[in-house]
């Protein structure tokens, strides 16, 4: 974009006086623009500011001043929307016309501002070193004014503020975390103290981004939160921005698909406003989330749009940034392939020279081990272990997707020369490292999140241990590394959690709102609005979560000989994937067996298509002719899981009770289902170590026994009155006394807890699983922070023993989330089920569990009855 003086002919008839006050004018609301990011706007803005300064008669020191001061907004203006180099070419010009300005007080303040947008403007394009030396100029001066108490001096510790802030942001770029956080802190002090609220919340929002890259990822979504609420009240502009850096903090936890529905809902405004930088650097984030989640299409197209965008705005930096996600979905192809092209390895190298010259080192080291990889791919191992000698050691700062990356090239290069020992122990280092991160994660979101960043390393060791199985001790390795692998976030131990007004408050809006909805849709009224509002309304309750922390310690890999210890005379199967193989490790009577199953897709499709036949048998009342049809196919998908998964195992099983550590679809199975475990007690766990937890539990604080009955449960309206019967020592909460805050007090310390309310498994966003009761949804977000869970769980509604499985098996959802917190035993459905056929369970089930029986047989006597009708799964210690 070009400047456009309009011509002053005519402009005789403007009074001097009118012609300043309106550039003033049009400079202030081109500032407003600029600040809510809507730089086009701005520029137009100051163009007429500009030209009305053409007056004559304006007197020429003045119209000096203002012109310098629109020449200096307008150039950022102009390099967000065009190029770099457009808005420097302004501030050469504003500069060289100060020299023509007479009062030298003036003159210094404008070189001063003139220095500061130089240094802000090489920050945006990656120049920091640069920048900060421009910024240090126009902060000295700034001191000083402020110093000498001049008479305007809220305006002088705004500007002090402003630049404090950007040389913040510049140190927090180049890892320079003390003297980041310094600025920013002290820009928050002055910004409250002279009433500057949203100064105050731009630092706040930058000191997130300063832990973000220090690795405090919980306190810097924290501030990106406290930030949040600032925005939304004062500047709502600056959410988009909020969002590109939110998102960016979740790619680091793992979090890809929910950063990548953050940079969905941005791109198109960003776009509309024409925000080059941050366009650009959007579509640099989401190709990121896209090469993690394997969507290598999607992560190349954005990758190669963001280097383009960058390349015009003259930041090579950013641009060679973009190049290497890039770079890394075409390696990603590369080693699927028999023998990867020398091409890509010399576009890896070219890149890596590229990066290191740029002063990027981390980036280099990514490019250069990827380029071992390929190495290692082509059989060129010489080579390959050149490259990785000569990579430099991982910074404190080196993000966890680099420090996994590196421990994985390593290792492969260590299997392809035949050091299996070395491999291993690249793979145990590195999923060591990541367990640090995660010690430092806040809600189960998080906790979760962080397997992603480990999933090649961990499926390397795995498909190591394999390879060599066929002994004892081999078969004892892999249960190991499983453990290791796999479902970590049950691991910490619950502490006892604060309560958060804002959360709850949060939460009580999308109950609010999810009521609503469904009043929307039954009544048949447009329910699209709404639905926005429900999901917006989410997804700040999640940003609340984020920054939560509400577990303690990790506890120690399961050790096996605890493990057999525990089991006594149960067995323990631990299914694991390998590629396309699916293997189980048995642990039974003393020994340890790995044995081979077959085709994993084969075992997922018919537990997906087992699944699908029983969410269809659920309804009370379908036709005899339609259920015999539903109930022969149903019966079909059981027989082949049950011959591929337990038929082969039965001579190690004997008749003993099960301990069954699923993977990947099989979490959906509803084991009573299968030949082989009807009417054996039968208890699903997320990993041994979980298990291990819950059975050694200590002394059990908690008593009493809860029994609730949620709405439009017809069945329920005497299950309640007849399972009070079996408890003496029984509360009852139905009707309209079910409400979620009553339900939430009660549950805190008693001992069985029984709800017998509609539910719904919430796939894309697992915390928000939901229990329906009588004043609206009870969340799993919700009942995983009740301070003393209960000790056994029974959830008599459907499907809420389903899980979202993160990366590692990490199983997220209403279930999961009461088992993480404390909980040790979980009754549960695992897909859909008639509130006759629940009712009827559940009768059976009290009545064994009065007489004495365990969870684990109390539920596989209550199964057997009518196990297609009565899918629940025993979830913890049984």
């Amino acid at each position: 974009m070009s400047i456009r003086v309009a011509s002053s002919r005519g402009a005789s008839r403007v009074d001097p006086a009118g012609a300043v006050e309106r550039a003033r004018e049009f400079h202030r609301r081109a500032r407003k623009a600029a600040v809510a990011k809507r730089y086009l706007d701005g520029a137009r803005l100051l163009e007429r500011g500009l030209a009305v300064l053409e007056a004559p008669d304006v007197d020429p020191d003045q119209r000096l001043e203002l012109r310098t001061r629109q020449l200096v907004t307008l150039s950022f203006c102009l390099a967000e929307t065009g190029s770099l180099d457009d808005g420097l070419t302004l501030l050469a010009s504003a500069r060289h016309d100060l020299t023509a300005l007479s009062d030298q007080r003036l003159r210094d303040e404008l070189y001063g501002l003139v220095d500061s947008n130089h240094g802000v403007l090489l920050c945006r394009v990656g120049r920091i070193e640069e920048g900060i030396y421009h910024l240090d100029l126009h902060i000295a001066y700034q001191e000083r004014r402020v110093a000498e108490h001049a008479d305007d001096l809220k305006p002088r510790v705004e500007s002090l503020i402003i630049s404090l802030s950007n040389r913040g942001n510049a140190y927090g770029e180049v890892h320079r975390t003390a003297q980041a956080t310094a600025d920013l802190d002290r820009v928050v002090a002055l910004a409250k103290s002279h009433d500057l609220p949203v100064r105050a919340a731009i630092a706040t929002h930058a000191l997130g981004n300063v832990l973000q890259r220090a690795g405090d990822l919980p306190a810097a979504l924290q501030r990106y939160e406290e930030a949040n609420r600032v925005y939304q009240e004062l500047e709502p502009g600056m959410l988009l921005r909020l969002r590109i850096d939110q998102a960016e903090a979740l790619i680091s936890a793992g979090l890809v698909d929910e950063a990548g529905r953050h940079l969905d809902e941005v791109l198109p405004e960003l776009r509309r406003q024409r925000i080059g930088q941050d366009i650009a650097e959007a579509e640099l984030l989401r190709a990121a989330a896209a090469l993690l989640d394997g969507e290598l299409r999607t992560a190349k197209r954005m990758a190669n749009s963001a280097q383009r965008k960058l390349a015009r705005r003259g930041s090579p930096a950013w641009a060679a940034v973009a190049g290497l996600i890039a770079l890394r979905a075409d390696v990603l192809r590369a080693l699927d392939s028999r023998r990867p092209s020398g091409r890509v390895v010399d576009r890896a190298l070219e890149l890596a020279e590229r990066l290191s010259a740029l002063k990027l080192p981390d980036q280099a080291t990514v490019a250069q081990a990827l380029a071992a990889r390929l190495e290692v791919r082509r059989g060129n191992t010489d080579r390959a272990a050149e490259l990785l000698r000569s990579v430099p050691r991982v910074r404190r700062t080196s993000t966890i997707d680099q420090r996994m990356l590196v421990r994985l090239s390593r290792a492969e290069l260590a299997l392809a020369t035949g050091n299996r020992r070395v491999a291993l122990a690249q793979a145990k280092a590195g999923l060591a490292e990541l367990g640090r991160m995660r010690d430092q994660m806040g809600g189960l979101e998080l906790v979760s999140g962080t397997a992603l960043h480990g999933r090649e390393l961990g499926e390397l060791a795995v498909r190591l241990v394999l390879d060599g199985a066929g002994s004892a001790a081999s078969a004892k390795r892999l249960f190991t590394w499983l453990e290791r692998t796999r479902a970590q976030m049950y691991r910490y131990q619950p502490v006892e959690s604060t309560v958060d007004a804002e959360l709850v408050e949060s939460i009580a809006e999308v109950r609010q709102l999810s009521r609503a909805l469904l009043r929307a849709r039954l009544d048949g009224h447009p329910t699209s609005t709404l639905e926005a509002r429900y999901a917006t309304s989410q997804r700040d309750a999640m940003r609340l979560g984020w920054s939560a922390s509400p577990w303690g310690k990790a506890r120690p890999v399961a050790d096996l000989r605890a493990v057999q210890a525990e089991l006594g005379d149960r067995a323990m199967i631990s299914f694991a994937t390998s590629d396309d193989d699916l293997v189980a490790v048995v642990v039974a009577g003393g020994r340890v067996r790995m044995v081979r199953l077959g085709s994993a897709p084969a075992a997922t499709e018919a537990a997906l298509r087992l699944h699908a036949d029983l969410n269809a048998l659920a309804p009370d009342y379908l036709p005899a002719a339609l259920a015999d049809v539903i109930a022969t196919s149903a019966r079909r998908q059981a027989d082949l899981l049950d011959r591929q998964l337990l038929q082969p195992l039965a001579d190690l099983l004997g008749d003993r009770e099960l301990v069954i550590v699923p993977t990947g679809a099989l979490y959906v199975v509803p084991w009573g289902v299968l030949g082989q475990c009807k009417s054996r007690p039968t208890t699903v766990v997320p990993s041994a170590t979980a298990w291990l937890a819950t059975s050694q539990a200590g002394p059990d604080s908690t008593s009493g026994v809860l029994l609730v009955r949620g709405p439009g449960l017809q069945a329920a309206e005497g299950e309640i009155d007849k399972l009070a019967g079996y408890h003496a020592d029984a509360t009852s909460l139905g009707g309209t006394e079910a409400r979620v805050g009553p339900v939430l007090d009660a549950l805190d310390g008693v001992s069985l807890a029984h709800i017998a309310a509609h539910g719904e498994h919430e796939p894309e966003n697992a915390l928000f699983s939901r229990l329906e009761l009588a004043d609206g949804a009870l969340f799993a977000h919700e009942v995983g922070r009740v301070r003393r869970p209960p000790k056994q769980v029974v959830l008599a509604a459907c499907e809420l023993a389903l899980n979202r499985i993160r990366p590692g098996d990490e199983a997220l959802g209403f279930a999961g989330a009461m088992l993480a917190s404390g909980a040790h035993t979980v009754i549960a459905a695992s897909s859909r089920v008639g509130d006759e056929p629940a009712a009827a369970a559940m009768g059976d089930y009290h009545r064994g569990l009065s007489s004495g029986a365990s969870p684990a047989v109390a539920l596989a006597d209550a199964i057997a009855i009518d196990p297609l009708r009565r899918p629940f799964v025993c979830l913890g210690s049984g």
